[in-house]
């Protein structure tokens, strides 16, 4: 019985393994928390028959209710928006591992994990905005700052939030491959899109219109990277050496926190923070607005100039 034990532990420690993106680009607190509970997800849908898609669309209704709680300025009723929150996003790591599980990727899923996150954001931002405006003297004199605020804090949330995920896939193009990585190229994204037809496939072209916007938003931010990729393809063709690969990820794994920052873990600290401790939300834009900000624009420079350098190299 120990013997059956010791290999159905095995077994299900690399199978859990397997639905991890990569060590390099895993937060701490998600490999102690999320991951482990999301994985428990990930199996009861497999056996259900439930698809990742599913689990991402009931996590924006987890989130949405998180956003709904957090208007109140109770404790308790406060306390069940951090449990919706918390829930919300173990269903947002379940759907990952799940698709990574049973191989069930599609970019539809990716577009729509994406989008999750940002409905569940805009809920609690709108929160926030009705909250101080019936809680706090100087936001209920000055309706619109709060609004203001929260529209400029959304905009960089959602740039801070496409430039993490784009460097993360970067530099899991690098660690995996083509096939351990979602890394688009727009001009291949635009040929698909002229491909498809409004009559017979409307919502697919829709979706990979806005998808597409997306990914040149990326391109735009990251010029030098965009010219490594050129001076990669000139050189190496499709197939990038070891040797390369494994200098350019001993360069980016460093940045890797970055990303991590400025993805959710460090998000809801300071927004459970803002509502819970200080009991003044406003600060959570504020958060965003200053140090959240400063990570980005630290990460983009960063990657930028390691990216210039490699380019040299290759043209040499």
């Amino acid at each position: 019985m120990t013997e059956q034990s010791n290999k159905a532990s095995t077994k299900d420690n690399s199978e859990y393994q397997s639905t991890l993106k990569s060590m390099d680009t895993e937060e701490t607190f998600d490999l102690i928390f999320y991951r482990p509970i999301g994985y428990r997800w990930a199996l009861l849908a497999r056996r259900l028959g439930i698809t990742p898609n599913a689990i991402t669309i009931a996590s924006i209704f987890l989130g949405v209710g998180a956003g709904v709680a957090f208007y109140f300025d109770n404790l308790w009723i406060n306390l069940l928006g951090v449990f919706l929150l918390v829930w919300a996003d173990s269903f947002d790591s379940a759907d990952g591992q799940l698709a990574r599980m049973t191989k069930q990727y599609s970019r539809i899923g990716r577009i729509l994990d994406g989008v999750s996150g940002d409905i569940w954001f805009a809920a609690i931002y709108v929160a926030i905005c009705l909250r101080e405006n019936v809680t706090s003297d100087f936001f209920s004199a000055h309706h619109w700052v709060i609004w203001v605020m929260a529209v400029v804090t959304g905009l960089c949330h959602a740039t801070q939030a496409a430039m993490a995920d784009y460097y993360r896939q970067f530099h899991l193009y690098f660690v995996k491959g083509e096939d351990g990585s979602e890394l688009e190229s727009a001009s291949n994204l635009w040929k698909k899109f002229h491909e498809l037809s409004w009559k017979k496939n409307f919502w697919s072209k829709l979706t990979l219109a806005f998808y597409t916007n997306y990914t040149v938003g990326q391109e735009k931010r990251t010029p030098w990277m965009q010219k490594l990729r050129v001076a990669l393809k000139e050189k190496y063709g499709n197939v990038i050496p070891q040797s390369f690969r494994d200098v350019f990820r001993e360069k980016s794994k460093p940045l890797m926190k970055y990303t991590n920052i400025l993805s959710f873990n460090t998000r809801s600290f300071a927004l459970f923070a803002a509502i819970l401790i200080f009991r003044m939300p406003w600060l959570y834009f504020a958060f965003e607005l200053t140090v959240l900000n400063i990570v980005l624009i630290y990460m983009v420079v960063r990657h930028e100039r390691i990216c210039k350098g490699f380019v040299k190299q290759l043209k040499k």
